[in-house]
């Protein structure tokens, strides 16, 4: 028999108790996956491209580009799939599972190949996504949704010391190519080691689905065109949507050329790019935390206005130094608060986002959430890599560029409310009970 989820904003009900051991394990996963997003995407495998094998920002930033465009084609499929499934978990085992084993081969068969690997594996990363973000609802409530996103922002940050910390031991003064293959694996195993708590005790929610198989695929096609017209139909999500491309365009850019910045253009060595991210993360733990408290008693939209309004200082102030000859040191006063404000973009973004999806529908528009940033992360590094080496106008540039995507997000977003709806039957999940 199924039964209509009685909770109008699409929180557990009173017959479901979410363990701690769930809320734990979805935390643990923000860390696994922030080893690989801070070792492969932002530092080593980035380091390992320009400065170990001689490639150039270009050729790194197509090649994300080009995993993001396939990501970008694809999230509303799956998304829409995932969501005429009994559960989510499934999905992100595979998808986790496959991007592990390809991590382990970096570095392996030249660069060509790693390329490859990376693309295939950042495509399986983005991917798990997906469905990581659509089980919050399953391992918090409407009112403590803040702080547990918070929490997972906050320690997923500690998996970034982790990964730096990993580097230190294996790499030397001045690694090789070869020097580079051992910190691939070491991220591959945490990465795994780190995830396997989720795959065993996070709990879903049974839900009423259709028949499984060939037809299931057939109707996520059919839900793609339909995921896009029902958008409009939800007050503020088209809206947010739009501006969520321009700040997530910024901050992926950002995340994946910021070691390049400061080694080629301020001069540091790889030694100093990873301290400098080292000192980054006790102030983006800091403020997952704290920020996930503001967006319970302030609301996510006045908390990701403030986020966006320091991550203007934080570009403006990276720009500034080189171009001003200001004090190369400032760059550590800039890396704080770059990690203030990333860990409070996206502990505001995902209860935004929440706040504004209906919850029968969690995984098709989680999918379009995912498109429209991978929609900004392939236009993102090919915008960075047509001012760097196209017209030559310097890195500096690029990252100016990335100042006034974040200003139109922030003068987009002030149009949308985040004030909690309610939904009617229509919207609400249909559950399985005994």
């Amino acid at each position: 028999m199924a039964v209509a989820e009685r909770a109008q904003h699409g929180h557990p009900g009173p017959e479901w108790s979410i363990p701690r051991s769930s809320v734990v394990s979805w935390v643990l996963y923000d860390l696994a996956n922030t080893i690989f997003s801070l070792s492969i995407v932002s530092l080593y495998f980035s380091l390992w491209v320009v400065d170990a094998m001689g490639g150039s920002d270009r050729l790194y930033g197509n090649v994300n580009s080009i995993s993001m465009a396939l990501m970008f084609f694809t999230a509303p499929i799956i998304g829409a799939l995932s969501d005429q499934m009994p559960r989510r978990m499934p999905f992100l085992i595979v998808s986790t599972l496959v991007c592990v084993s390809l991590t382990f081969f970096l570095g392996t068969g030249g660069l060509v190949t790693s390329l490859v690997l990376f693309g295939l594996a950042n495509y399986f990363f983005q991917a798990g996504f997906i469905f990581y973000d659509a089980l919050l609802p399953e391992v918090s409530t409407e009112e403590n949704r803040g702080r547990v996103g918070g929490l997972g922002v906050g320690v997923g940050y500690l998996g970034s010391i982790i990964a730096i910390l990993g580097g230190r031991l294996l790499l030397p003064e001045n690694p090789t190519p070869d020097d580079y293959r051992s910190v691939f694996q070491l991220t591959a195993l945490l990465f795994l080691g780190f995830a396997l708590p989720a795959f065993f005790f996070v709990r879903e929610r049974p839900r009423r689905v259709a028949s499984i198989g060939l037809r299931s695929l057939g109707r996520a096609f059919t839900e793609i065109g339909h995921t896009v017209r029902r958008a409009g139909r939800y007050p503020g999500l088209g809206r947010f949507l739009i501006g969520r491309a321009f700040y997530a365009d910024a901050a992926n850019t950002l995340i994946v050329f910021m070691s390049i910045y400061v080694t080629q253009e301020l001069g540091f060595t790889t030694t100093e790019a990873q301290y400098l991210l080292l000192a980054t993360i006790p102030a983006a733990v800091v403020g997952g935390l704290v920020w996930g408290v503001v967006v319970d008693r302030l609301g996510p939209k006045r908390t990701l206005n403030m986020v966006l309004l320091l991550w203007l200082v934080v570009l403006a102030l990276a720009v500034a130094i080189p171009v001003l000859g200001l004090p190369t040191a400032l760059i550590w006063v800039a890396g704080a608060l770059a990690g203030i404000a990333l860990g409070g973009l996206w502990t505001a973004d995902r209860p935004y986002m929440l706040r504004l999806t209906p919850p029968r529908y969690l995984g098709q528009f989680y999918g379009l959430y995912s498109m429209v940033g991978r929609f900004a992360a392939i236009v993102g590094p090919v915008l960075w890599g047509l001012i760097v080496t196209t017209l030559g106008w310097g890195r500096p540039a690029a990252v100016a560029s990335l100042l006034v995507l974040v200003a139109i997000a922030y003068v987009i977003l002030r149009g949308v409310s985040d004030e909690p709806r309610v939904w009617g039957p229509d919207d609400l999940v249909e559950r399985e009970v005994a």
